[in-house]
């Protein structure tokens, strides 16, 4: 696989949250030289620079959902911006945001892998599930809730953007999971989604749970992955809007990203809820910037990598 040219879209919105911030993620990336970084790695790197889309009301729930109009405008938006990318044959790196953006990122993704005949795997790093409900969500917040919609649950206006449900349980690995409301846990293990959480993270180590989570790709594959930043440990990352204890440490995400690079088949990425007011000095999206670079190359490998 040769390597990808790569669209940035940045989407400067909190809409799906009660905290605000994350509208401020795409800049912040750009100021720790996202773009510089991965050119640097002889990459074809285009920075289409930020969609627009409706401003944050602040506006409290209404019929069980905070700002879902313009959730929705949002989501299509990046839908059809994800989906200009991949008919172009580019990889779309989308920059967020709050996580409810992968609604319409996920969406073009599925369909552009219908239109091509790939099987789809998303992997979701995240330190909480997303898998709320209409009739689960304590906030009515929609970036806690894209996961279910992405597989049918949740408005209609969300779940069929692209003209059908997006995922099956199958489709789908959560991965650095650690906070999770009651009954999104049994919602997620009512439908079988694989779920590798930290404490199977801690126990097998990261190395095993991407063998797991890989296993079986092949040139048919299109790997999505969608990066919630708080799947780091807030001692690394703090610049995010719901920090959680006990998170993947610095080698682990290195780790993580180069063995997704080793697999050749990322297709399409979502880094979300980097949240700059709550950062310092803006280190977390430096390290994000790393990360990144780890997924598109950079390795810490003294020895000849396995086939090369």
């Amino acid at each position: 696989m040769t390597h990808p040219s790569i669209t940035l879209i940045g989407a400067p919105t909190d809409i799906g949250a009660s905290v605000l911030g994350t509208s401020m993620g795409p800049d912040a990336l750009r100021i720790a030289g996202i773009v510089m970084a991965l050119r640097a790695r002889g990459l074809d790197v285009i920075d289409r620079g930020n969609l627009g889309g409706p401003a944050n009301p602040q506006q409290g729930v209404q019929d069980g959902f905070r700002h879902l109009i313009e959730a929705t405008a949002w989501s299509q938006t990046v839908f059809a911006a994800v989906s200009d990318t991949l008919a172009a044959g580019r990889l779309p790196l989308l920059l967020g945001g709050d996580h409810c953006l992968a609604i319409g990122s996920i969406s073009a993704v599925a369909q552009h892998c219908r239109l091509q005949g790939k099987r789809l795997k998303v992997l979701w790093l995240d330190a909480h599930a997303d898998a709320n409900t209409p009739d689960t969500t304590p906030s009515g917040n929609l970036h806690g809730m894209p996961v279910a919609c992405l597989m049918g649950h949740g408005p209609t206006s969300l779940t069929e953007l692209g003209g059908v449900i997006a995922l099956q349980p199958e489709h789908l690995q959560l991965i650095g999971i650690r906070s999770v409301d009651a009954a999104e846990k049994r919602f997620v293990h009512a439908l079988g989604v694989q779920v590798y959480d930290m404490r199977y993270i801690d126990e097998v180590g990261m190395r095993s749970v991407l063998e797991q989570a890989l296993h079986g790709i092949g040139h048919d594959t299109h790997l999505h992955l969608s990066f919630d930043i708080d799947s780091l440990d807030p001692d690394i990352a703090p610049g995010v809007s719901t920090a959680v204890r006990g998170g993947l440490t610095y080698r682990e995400a290195q780790l993580f990203m180069e063995m997704l690079a080793d697999s050749r088949q990322l297709g399409s990425i979502d880094v979300m809820e980097l949240n700059p007011a709550h950062d310092v000095r803006n280190q977390t999206a430096e390290l994000v910037v790393d990360l990144m670079e780890s997924l598109f190359g950079k390795t810490t490998l003294m020895r000849r990598p396995a086939g090369r």
